[in-house]
């Protein structure tokens, strides 16, 4: 699972699951997981960053999809 700040499209985090992907396919129990931002320009309030950025939740909830794969 990739877990990052930036945005979850084009992101160095989506550039490190291609490569994940694509040189270690053969050795992946399940897809790589990504957990990220939303798509969209980050708000300085903070209950709309809240709402923006990766929460403990959605790690928790990626977890467990990847788990139960």
């Amino acid at each position: 699972m990739v877990v990052h700040e930036d945005c979850l499209s084009w992101g160095y985090g989506a550039e490190i699951a291609a490569r994940i992907a694509s040189e270690l396919f053969s050795s992946l129990d399940a897809p790589v997981g990504r957990v990220a931002a939303v798509d969209t320009w980050i708000a300085y309030h903070p209950q709309l960053e809240h709402e923006i950025l990766p929460q403990v939740e959605n790690i928790a909830a990626e977890a467990d999809w990847l788990l139960s794969y």
